[in-house]
């Protein structure tokens, strides 16, 4: 199996090498180089600083000027974030076993479709539409795919679960215990009881109607969280199919 669709203990490059040792696993990695960002954030802020400056998003806009201004303005952001992924996910992939140079070039083209598809979702009436980034970043997923044959180049630097895991670790950091302790018991357990109880309606109906438990599993998350970024998680967490994971989505 490849190691975008699993990373199971014995996984293997694109050569089709196997290779159980656990430095070169994505599981691994999307743990250390989350732990590394978050380390650098807390020995910034220990001295006065952030990585603030790195999380960049774009502005309402109503005009392609003000798109293109606000672009403009955000570049050195951009570039500063280019770098740091550019620089963690070359590194770790070339150790998981892929070829850098092809990962490099087709993560460069993704970043830059991603940067135009956030831009696009900041759109001010993209709302009315529905058209969220997300949303966009799917629909042009599956023009592309159906369309035009992906490149290997490309195709590379497709880490979908490698990037999803990353997330999810940079997620729970994001999360502060004060907030928690400010919500106190009451909202924490009126709001786990309502995930819950409407993460198993959707999972039971689900598995009733004959879905498999993994693609039940995405949709019962997606709904109790009410979230496109959680379906996605969830997804990568139990290696559901793509499929599955898209239909998720669109819902």
């Amino acid at each position: 199996m490849s190691t975008s669709e699993s990373s199971d203990v014995v996984i293997k490059s694109p050569d089709g090498r196997s290779s159980s040792r656990w430095w070169q696993q994505e599981d691994w990695w999307s743990i250390f180089l989350a732990l590394i960002l978050i380390s650098a954030a807390y020995i910034l802020f220990s001295q006065g600083g952030s990585l603030k400056w790195l999380a960049t998003g774009p502005t309402k806009w109503t005009t392609l000027g003000e798109a293109g201004a606000d672009l403009l303005r955000r570049l050195p952001a951009l570039g500063g974030l280019y770098l740091v992924w550019a620089v963690l996910l070359t590194i770790s992939s070339a150790i998981i076993g892929h070829d850098s140079r092809k990962f490099l070039g087709g993560f460069t083209v993704l970043f830059i479709v991603s940067v135009f598809i956030f831009q696009l979702g900041a759109w001010a009436s993209a709302s009315r539409y529905n058209l969220e980034p997300p949303l966009l970043a799917l629909v042009l997923g599956l023009v592309v795919s159906n369309i035009w044959q992906i490149p290997d180049w490309l195709a590379r630097s497709l880490r979908v679960e490698y990037y999803i895991k990353i997330g999810i670790v940079l997620l729970g950091a994001t999360l502060p215990l004060t907030l928690i302790q400010w919500a106190g018991p009451v909202a924490i357990g009126q709001a786990a009881i309502v995930s819950l109880v409407t993460f198993f309606a959707i999972f039971i109906t689900g598995r009733l109607l004959g879905l498999e438990n993994r693609f039940a599993a995405v949709l019962g998350v997606g709904g109790a969280v009410c979230g496109v970024s959680a379906a996605i998680a969830v997804a990568g967490a139990v290696r559901a199919k793509r499929e599955q994971a898209s239909v998720a989505i669109s819902w």
